[in-house]
């Protein structure tokens, strides 16, 4: 299978996305999320997706270059203790994909792309230029001050709100360049998808090692200055790309179809569902064709929202509502019940991002504490992010080369492994990854008593786990909330992929805090304490294994009874 063919049907992750949930990613370009009134533009140009591909090489080295070893400065510089740096973290990263959500409603709704891209460059580039002055003034004392921390998280939180932004708006962007009525640009665009991934990585592999090797053993400030160099030429390269660019304009809110079933139900509390759901309104097929719509099979469960679809006397004009805030159609009604069904995976995602969110926090604490000496070179703990990287990389060549053929043809008899089944994979396999970094603790802590430190290889096992888990789970959830959404909310629940990521970050460090301060009684030292061959870091990571077990348990449950969403007729 070719890689830009894969591309081409739509799937996020394309080497693995062969199940029967995949949706055209076609769609995207008209940005089904809300209608469009296309401006007047020049044809298309191929300067415009290029200009995109190196701005997200750019954003991903520039995030990233902060990100990786953020964990680290707070430690080596600030002075923040073991317990309260994991939680900064994690509430950073959490707060960084929560944002994607508010972005993708502005842009949905008011903004569009452009505009979005634009004011999130301009906070962005703010919060790094804030960040990178962190280390002079940190520089100038031998204590940290108040001023200093202001100035450091002030930037941070601009940086998570810029980032956030480009999230919502960059890849729906670089969709809109390319014209589904063109078939040339049609062929395009599915190799665009792939580049785009590659930039993504490629940005990843060198904050990683490049950037986090400057900070760690040159000066913080030079590794913080290329970071927001780049932002700097991407805010630059986007500006001067301005005259290259097809730009689409959004036309209402995602969310109102929402609340309309909502209040429409309501108003009908009282009504009884007919027993025949040919009697509940729905519109006719031109309308929801010219609408972008599919029209959706009814579900017989949630039955309480159908009352928003029940006919009274004087709810029509001719085939068309009166009052849409008083009849909705049968679409609208399964739009929201497919919402609701996804709710319980999505809950599902949060822990186990609660879980994956270790790579940035406690995985580099653990290697902070372990020899980073490989012969003759120093390895920074963080650098071994750029390593996970990598194995996600060699976990699909596996899967596709090894995996999926024998299960394929062994057990599933020619069909493919589902959505589900992978996610459900990638939840099993951080439970592993979760175990192993416990084993590693333990056989570190009993190093240190025998007055020896093992070396930071020790560590690769987890980082290659949590790679297929991440392959398995994370990249396969996009596409999985991507397929099963309404087609009215392609980029909304897209992004609410993203907000489990946010929330998971934010119940780490409510984990964090908890253990923190029940482990911390009676002067004992804690699991997490400023000095970990003191603590007790495996029992944390047995308990992260724990808890990954029964989000597995509860995963299977939900994922065995879950229905997939029918379609009646495409737009």
């Amino acid at each position: 299978m070719e890689f830009g063919d894969s591309m081409e049907r739509g799937e996020l992750w394309p080497l693995l996305s062969k199940d029967e949930t995949s949706r055209d990613y076609k769609e995207e370009a008209s940005s089904k999320s809300y209608k469009v009134t296309q401006l007047p533009h020049k044809p298309s140009d191929w300067r415009a997706p290029a200009i995109i591909l190196g701005f997200e090489c750019l954003d991903s080295t520039a995030f990233n270059g902060i990100a990786t070893n953020l964990v680290v400065y707070l430690h080596t510089v600030l002075h923040g203790n073991n317990a309260s740096n994991a939680a900064n973290v994690t509430t950073w990263f959490g707060t960084s994909y929560f944002t994607p959500i508010l972005g993708a409603i502005i842009t949905d709704t008011y903004w569009g792309n452009y505009k979005t891209i634009f004011v999130s460059l301009v906070l962005y580039l703010l919060g790094m230029v804030l960040i990178t002055l962190s280390p002079f003034a940190a520089a100038a004392t031998s204590v940290t001050n108040g001023a200093q921390i202001l100035v450091f998280y002030s930037g941070l939180y601009l940086v998570a709100f810029g980032s956030g932004g480009l999230r919502s708006a960059l890849l729906p962007f670089g969709a809109d360049q390319f014209d589904d009525n063109n078939p040339l640009d049609r062929e395009k665009k599915g190799p665009f998808f792939s580049w785009f991934y590659v930039c993504m990585v490629f940005g990843s592999i060198t904050s990683g090692t490049i950037i986090v090797w400057i900070q760690e053993n040159i000066d913080w400030a030079l590794g913080f200055g290329i970071s927001t160099l780049c932002i700097a030429l991407a805010l630059g390269g986007f500006l001067l790309g301005t005259p290259t660019y097809r730009l689409l304009m959004p036309s209402g809110s995602p969310l109102k179809n929402i609340c309309q079933v909502v209040v429409a139900s309501l108003r009908k509390i009282n009504l009884e569902v007919p027993a025949d759901s040919s009697l509940l309104y729905e519109a006719n097929d031109e309308t929801l064709h010219n609408s972008k719509q599919s029209k959706l099979a009814h579900t017989d469960e949630l039955r309480f929202l159908d009352k928003a679809a029940i006919i009274n006397g004087s709810d029509l004009k001719g085939s068309n509502p009166k009052n849409s805030w008083k009849v909705c159609t049968v679409t609208q009604v399964e739009e929201l019940k497919i919402l609701l069904r996804l709710v319980p995976i999505w809950l599902t995602s949060i822990i186990y991002a609660a879980a994956y969110t270790q790579i940035n926090t406690t995985f580099i604490q653990q290697g902070s504490v372990m020899n980073t000496k490989i012969n003759s070179f120093f390895v920074p703990p963080a650098s071994l992010v750029s390593f996970e990287t990598v194995g996600v990389v060699a976990w699909v060549l596996l899967y596709n080369k090894y995996i999926s053929p024998i299960i394929r043809k062994q057990l599933l008899h020619g069909s493919e492994l589902s959505q589900l089944n992978r996610m459900g994979i990638g939840r099993f396999l951080i439970i592993i990854a979760m175990a192993i970094a416990a084993l590693v603790e333990t056989k570190r802590l009993d190093s240190v008593r025998n007055s020896e430190v093992i070396s930071i290889i020790w560590q690769l096992p987890q980082y290659f786990v949590l790679a297929g888990s991440e392959v398995f789970s994370f990249i396969t959830q996009l596409e999985f909330f991507y397929s099963q959404a309404p087609d009215s909310m392609k980029s909304i629940c897209t992004s609410f992929a993203l907000l489990a990521i946010s929330l998971g970050s934010y119940l780490s460090s409510l984990i964090v805090t908890i253990v923190a301060v029940t482990t911390t009684t009676g002067g004992r030292p804690g699991w997490i304490p400023d000095d970990l061959n003191d603590g007790r870091l495996d029992y944390y990571f047995w308990s992260l294994t724990a808890l990954c077990a029964f989000n597995f348990i509860v995963y299977i449950f939900f994922a065995r009874y879950y229905k997939l969403k029918k379609v009646i007729s495409e737009n």
